[in-house]
């Protein structure tokens, strides 16, 4: 997908510019490529935009001695730290936080079951089954509710 809009080299940092905005060490590629794949779709049916990302692609690798898709994640970081705010970076994350966390290879990896609105909504299934935090402490002042 894409592939008649950005090089193949564009691509990749735009799916590392992707992963540096929403880092997850146990994340597979996949979602990454799926979400930078959204952002390309859009870039082709918004001229404007698709010149923007072209724009800020180039401008990201020509920051350092190497691409940007080969700095290592804590530059990689840092670079985008320095674009934070900027109409290209903003249009990305925009973008791209929808279709990564809507993907359902993510929802397996964070234990999200999905939506509940068909199954009955979650107070008749397990709004409360999260195994990973602590029961909360409960204290009353005064009289303990009958």
């Amino acid at each position: 997908m894409g592939s008649t809009l950005l090089t193949a080299q564009d691509r990749q940092t735009l799916v590392n510019v992707v992963y540096a905005a929403f880092p997850h060490s146990t994340f597979p590629r996949g979602p990454y490529e799926r979400a930078a794949d959204a952002v390309i779709a859009e870039a082709g049916t918004n001229p404007r935009f698709l010149a923007q990302l072209l724009q800020g692609l180039g401008e990201l690798d020509a920051q350092r001695d190497v691409p940007f898709s080969e700095l290592d994640a804590d530059t990689a970081a840092a670079v985008l730290r320095g674009a934070d705010g900027s109409p290209f970076l903003t249009a990305i994350v925009d973008s791209a936080v929808v279709t990564l966390y809507s993907d359902r290879e993510v929802w397996d990896l964070l234990g999200y079951e999905g939506p509940s609105y068909d199954k009955g909504g979650y107070a008749d299934r397990g709004f409360d089954d999260l195994d990973w935090l602590p029961d909360p402490k409960i204290e009353f002042e005064g009289e303990v509710p009958a």
